[in-house]
Formats: C-alpha cells, structure tokens, sequence
C-alpha cells in the first residue's frame, strides 16, 4: 500500500467529504461541514500559505493536516500544523508524511517555528516528541449536553445592559470586529495575534458558513458592545463557541456569562442537542463559567513547538 500526500481539491466533493469525515473521527469534539472546509481553504488570507493536505491510500482518504503561517502574529516566522490520521486507518506512516509535507512547506515560506496542537494520548504524544516537538500549553474540550441537561435559568439583566445579536450588526460588523480584536489579543496563546485587517476578518469570519447571526449574541452597556460570545453551528444538532470575551473595560461583572446563556437557551429552543467549547487548561474563571453551565471535559490537547532550521 502506497500513501500518498497532496493537496484538497475545493471543487472536488470526495476530497471535501474525506476530509471532514476524517476530522470528523479524529475530532468528534469539534465542528466541521463541508462548506466551512471550503470556506476555510479558499477565503483564508493569501499571506497565510495556508493548505489542507491529504493523504490518501488506495483511492481512500486517510490522513489530514492543515498547515500554514501566523500571519496576523506581530513575530514573525510563526507556523502551525495540525495533522490528524483516521483512528481506523493508523500506523501506516501517515501521519509522518504528512507532517514532513507540513514542514518543508513551512520552511519554504520562512517558518522558524511550527506549532502543533496534539490529543493528549500517548500516541499522539510520542509521535510528535520523535519528531523533535516540545510540549507547551495544553487545552480542554468540553462538552455540554443540551437536549437533556439543565441550564441555568435566564437571569434579569443589570442596568445599562442589553443583550443583542450579531444580526442586529448586519449592516456595520465593525464594532464586533473592535470587540473581538481586544478580546483575541488577550486569549492566552503561544502565538500573540493582532486583528487589524477588518476586510479580511469580514471574510474569515464574519462570513464564515459556520458563524450563526441570530444565536451569537452580544452584551451592550449604555449601547456599546461589551462582551460577546460567538456561535457556530451545523445547522443541524450541534452547536459550537467560536469565542467568548469581555473588553477590559467591563470584566469582572459577568457579562460575557449573561451573553453565553441566552445563546445557549436560544440554541436549546432551537433545536441543537450538543455544545461543545475550548478553554487552555490555565483559564481557571472561564473554566469555572463552563462548569456553571454544565459543560464536563471530554478531551484534552497538548501545544507543542519544534524549531526549524
């Protein structure tokens, strides 16, 4: 059997389907369709180098990776890769493959350093650590079963405050795009990022297929926006945060708790059974809300960092 690696067709449904049926086995914890695929391989901006990879066997897809630079980082020379195998197709030197592709792509366009988020399992772990990776950070996934758990009851909210969604924003996004660019430059990280091209984050992710309007919701204090929470679905039963933040100004009075809930009850009402989050296993309060809500842990994933020469 001959693996081979290349690069995901957009236009060719079995390669978008392998891809999300892969990511799907290997990352049940996270969203994918195969709009949001496409979305993300051709919408991405250009200085990212970004591409999906796969790796195929006989005709059948085996392997993924996404690989690309850090573009909006202030320090340059950042890369990730995140590279993941079918969990029924393993050992066949895919994932080494893939990652090497990973890698020389990385390097051609001037990487120093590769990123890679790996599941915290010995496998995973020991793959990466044979190629020279180091551990870092790590992160939780958490899942939160709406159609048969109990969520906090909605609470009355405090004066001066208002809850809107981001389709309310339709037609001028950009004081989100304030609010999310404060908030994501807080987000603990091994690579600090900076939102200042509002085009391209009006074309990364305000117009991503998997950015739900109505169930975002937005927490206004004297009618500016304060804190958020971002929302994405399938469209179908599974629901999804994007991010959840407060601008400094107002932290410390829950408002970012008052947005999550009513999204969370509005995706309940309208039809979604799971939820599913991220937190870095050091964001204790964030960690403590998602608790609150009644998200439990379900995996963990480890950051890890190679230098490359």
């Amino acid at each position: 059997m001959t693996v081979i690696v290349r690069d995901l067709r957009p236009e060719v449904p079995s390669d978008v389907e392998g891809f999300v049926r892969v990511r799907r086995a290997a990352l049940p914890f996270m969203v994918f369709t195969a709009e949001s695929v496409v979305h993300d391989l051709t919408r991405t901006h250009p200085d990212a180098r970004f591409r999906q990879l796969l790796a195929e066997a006989d005709g059948e897809i085996v392997g993924t990776a996404q690989v690309g630079l850090a573009h909006d980082s202030p320090e340059p020379g950042q890369g990730f890769l995140n590279v993941y195998v079918d969990p029924e197709r393993p050992r066949r030197g895919t994932g080494t493959l893939l990652a090497r592709v990973g890698e020389e792509h990385l390097a051609g366009h001037g990487a120093s350093r590769v990123l890679a988020w790996v599941l915290d399992e010995p496998d995973n772990r020991g793959f990466a650590e044979r190629r020279g990776y180091r551990a870092s950070r790590s992160a939780h996934f958490l899942r939160l079963d709406l159609a048969n758990g109990t969520l906090p009851p909605l609470q009355d909210l405090p004066p001066g405050v208002e809850l809107r969604t981001a389709a309310d924003f339709a037609d001028d996004p950009r004081p989100l795009f304030t609010l999310d660019a404060e908030v994501t430059a807080d987000e603990p990280s091994d690579i600090d990022a900076e939102f200042t091209d509002y085009e391209a984050w009006l074309e990364e992710t305000w117009r991503h297929p998997l950015l739900d309007l109505g169930l975002t919701t937005v927490a206004l204090v004297d009618g500016r926006p304060a804190a958020f929470t971002a929302a994405r679905t399938d469209g179908a039963s599974r629901y999804t945060t994007g991010m959840t933040g407060t601008a400094r100004a107002h932290r410390g009075r829950g408002l970012a708790k008052l947005a999550k809930n009513t999204s969370l009850h509005r995706a309940r009402a309208a039809g979604y059974r799971e939820a599913f989050t991220g937190n870095d296993t050091g964001n204790g309060p964030m960690l403590a809300v998602n608790k609150w809500f009644g998200y439990e842990i379900c995996a963990t994933e480890v950051r890890y960092a190679r230098e490359l020469h």
